[in-house]
C-alpha cells in the first residue's frame, strides 16, 4: 500500500523559511513525476511546484518563482519544498502528490497518489 507523509509545516513569521519533507513508502518514486500543492480555506486547491521524475526538469506557480525551491531524492524516496520569504498569503494545508512519468510538461491535473497535507501558516 502507498503511503504519502509531509512533514514539515508550522507556524512562522512573515519572511521566514520552511522546508517542507514529503516521504513515500510503497513505491519507488523514480517512476514518478512529483509536485507540491495547496489549498487555503475558501480556495481551490493550486499547484505551486512540480518535477520531473529525476529532478532535472522543475516548474513553479508565478507565486513560488524566486522564493521557494523544489528538490527531491530518489534514494530516500523523499521530496521536498524549501520556502524562503514567507508571506501571509502563503497560508495553507500543502500537500504532496505523485503521478506516473511521462515527458515533463509541468504540474498535470490529476495524480495517482496524495498525501493527507501538512499545514503552513504565516503569521505575526
Amino acid at each position: 500500500q502507498v503511503q504519502v507523509d509531509e512533514t514539515g509545516g508550522g507556524l512562522v513569521q512573515p519572511g521566514g523559511s520552511l522546508r517542507l519533507s514529503c516521504t513515500v513508502s510503497g513505491l519507488l518514486i523514480d517512476d514518478y513525476d512529483m509536485g507540491w500543492f495547496r489549498q487555503a480555506p475558501g480556495k481551490e486547491r493550486e499547484a505551486v511546484s512540480c518535477i520531473n521524475w529525476s529532478g532535472s526538469i522543475t516548474a513553479y506557480a508565478d507565486s513560488a518563482k524566486g522564493r521557494f525551491t523544489i528538490s527531491r531524492d530518489n534514494a530516500k524516496n523523499t521530496l521536498y519544498l524549501q520556502m524562503n520569504s514567507l508571506k501571509a498569503e502563503d497560508t495553507a494545508m500543502y500537500y504532496c502528490a505523485a503521478v506516473r512519468a511521462v515527458p515533463f510538461g509541468g504540474c498535470r491535473d490529476e495524480y495517482d497518489y496524495w498525501g493527507q497535507g501538512t499545514q503552513v501558516t504565516v503569521s505575526s
